[in-house]
C-alpha cells in the first residue's frame, strides 16, 4: 500500500551536511507517524528521529541538536537535515512510516550516509 523512496545519501567530510528525503506514494494510504532510523555494520538498527502527525519530534540523544526532522504533508514526503555530521553518524538511513489504514509499518530499501575525510 505504501512505498518509501530515500534520496540525499552520499559522502561527505566531518562537519558537513546532508538532507535525506523519504517520498512515499501507493494508493489507499494514510500515514500517521515517520521517522528514521540507522544501522552501522556490526551495530542494531537505532531510532535516529521521529514525527507524528500532530508534529511532534523526538531525537535519538546523538543527534539532538544537529538533525532536524519534518514532513510535507501535500507532498507525502519527509526530511532529515543532517548538519554537523560526525564519522559516527556513517550508517545506513532508512525511512519508515505507520500506515493507519493498513496497520502496519512501511520501510524504505535505505540511503547511504558516508562521513569521512
Amino acid at each position: 500500500q505504501v512505498q518509501l523512496v530515500e534520496s540525499g545519501g552520499g559522502l561527505v567530510q566531518p562537519g558537513g551536511y546532508l538532507r535525506l528525503s523519504c517520498a512515499a506514494s501507493g494508493s489507499d494510504f494514510r500515514i500517521s507517524a515517520m521517522g528514521w532510523y540507522r544501522q552501522a555494520p556490526g551495530k542494531q538498527r537505532e531510532l535516529v528521529a521521529t514525527i507524528t502527525s500532530a508534529g511532534r519530534t523526538n531525537y535519538a540523544d546523538s543527534v539532538k541538536g544537529r538533525f532536524t526532522i519534518s514532513r510535507d504533508y501535500t507532498k507525502n514526503t519527509g526530511n532529515l537535515q543532517m548538519d554537523s555530521l560526525k564519522p559516527e553518524d556513517t550508517a545506513v538511513y532508512y525511512c519508515n512510516t505507520f500506515d493507519v489504514v493498513t496497520s502496519k509499518l512501511n520501510w524504505g530499501q535505505g540511503t547511504q550516509v558516508t562521513v569521512s575525510s
